[in-house]
């Protein structure tokens, strides 16, 4: 992460973990002169906050876990009804989205099976964001696979933004646009969805073929840019139209022949 302003380049400390299949790491500002075995502890203790939180709700969540929640309600071992009311929640929650994308997110898979994967990860970062700011912490980076939410600037006391990276799913090596988040204006978040990007859990409609190898999405909330992401790749055009009209989003959206599509916020 880089601030997009004309201030020094910042100094960052980041701590990382792996959970949900995936990197997520914690950043924050940190001036070399300022950084004390203090602040590194609470750096630690912080991302260990995020760390469990992710843990639980994957232990729940993860159809890739034998005995997660989850798990028991495919195998038929256990109902929806008989299913705790944390998972009902966010169950109800996708099936509210469902019906707002027209169908293009849906909360199970072909097969019936309730797979909750393209909403439990924005729901996570969410929650350990709330939980970063009840700790106290203003400015910080909290980056899980690529989907990204930040509060306050890479450099203390400034107003310069985060810049959030969207890889060429072509080349994971390699940028094709930067998007501007935090540092006081715009939106604080971005997820990236597509075949790249873990698209186990995007069931398209139609011919079953999306239109779109990638669809990153920025919002000021996480489950939304998340939700839609995965809801435009499964949807294509129509759901693509029906978002940037239907919310307050900027989408970059690249074709399965390398054309992109881009809303003014991704043009600028």
């Amino acid at each position: 992460m880089q601030p997009t302003s004309e201030l020094d380049r910042p100094e960052l400390k980041a701590r990382t973990f792996h959970c949900m299949g995936t990197v997520v790491s914690l950043t924050v500002p940190a001036r070399t002169e300022d950084w004390t075995p203090a602040a590194d502890a609470a750096l630690a203790a912080a991302t260990g906050v995020v760390e469990q939180l992710f843990r639980e709700l994957d232990d729940r969540f993860s159809l890739y876990r034998h005995g997660s929640e989850a798990s028991r309600l495919a195998r038929g071992e256990l109902s929806l009804r008989e299913a705790s009311q944390d998972f009902r929640n966010r169950y109800a929650e996708a099936a509210e989205w469902r019906l707002l994308t027209e169908g293009a997110f849906t909360p199970e898979r072909p097969d019936g099976v309730p797979d909750l994967s393209g909403l439990v990860k924005g729901f996570a970062i969410k929650e350990a964001g709330a939980a970063l700011q009840s700790l106290g912490l203003g400015d910080w980076c909290l980056n899980a696979g690529g989907d990204v939410l930040v509060a306050g600037s890479p450099i203390m006391g400034s107003r310069a933004s985060w810049q959030a990276g969207i890889v060429d799913p072509q080349d994971r090596k390699t940028l094709i646009a930067a998007y501007p988040l935090g540092g006081g204006t715009g939106p604080g978040a971005l997820a990236t969805s597509g075949s790249a990007e873990r698209g186990d859990h995007i069931w398209t409609s139609g011919a079953g073929i999306s239109e779109f190898h990638q669809v990153s999405v920025a919002a000021a909330d996480i489950v939304i840019a998340d939700v839609l992401a995965t809801a435009i790749v499964a949807g294509g055009i129509p759901m693509l139209n029906r978002a940037t009209s239907g919310w307050d989003v900027e989408v970059l959206a690249i074709r399965n022949d390398g054309g992109i599509l881009a809303t003014a916020g991704f043009r600028g």
